[in-house]
């Protein structure tokens, strides 16, 4: 049964959690269009972009790119890109699995989103919080405080 919970706790936080946007293949004139405002430090297009190298779409799956493009949007306040930047910590892709900065990212995006947004990251949050001490949770919660205090940057 336990097994069965992990995984469903992995889909949920591999889908996308909240709106969107839907990409072209690499190679189109919009996929230049989404790079050329991402570059440009939309925070909006650099989690899209994220999104891509994360799932492998119109592009090799990259999830050091993915990374690199979440961080930047989550900088930036973006809820779903630190959402995003959770999950990579939670199953360690791209980088070592890490409990307290999935915890910390996803309880950040949490305090931003609202509705079945809010819900659903507040849900990944407890059970991120479940596989950790509490010693873990309470320093999650000290980066949190301070990564907001800093108005994320350099989280």
């Amino acid at each position: 049964m336990r097994t069965i919970a992990v995984i469903i706790l992995l889909a949920t936080l591999i889908l996308p959690v909240g709106p969107s946007i839907a990409f072209p293949p690499a190679g189109t004139k919009d996929l230049s269009t989404l790079q050329t405002q991402a570059n440009q430090g939309n925070a909006e297009a650099q989690n899209g972009l994220g999104e891509l190298y994360a799932k492998g779409k119109g592009m090799p799956q990259d999830y050091a790119q993915a990374r690199a493009w979440y961080e930047k949007a989550a900088a930036q306040g973006h809820p779903h890109a630190q959402n995003n930047l959770a999950e990579l910590y939670f199953a360690g892709l791209g980088l070592p699995q890490d409990f307290v900065r999935a915890y910390m990212w996803v309880n950040l995006a949490a305090g931003h989103m609202q509705g079945e947004d809010k819900k659903q990251a507040e849900e990944n949050r407890d059970d991120v919080a479940q596989r950790m001490t509490p010693a873990q949770v309470t320093e999650a919660k000290r980066l949190s405080e301070q990564c907001r205090s800093k108005k994320f940057k350099d989280c």
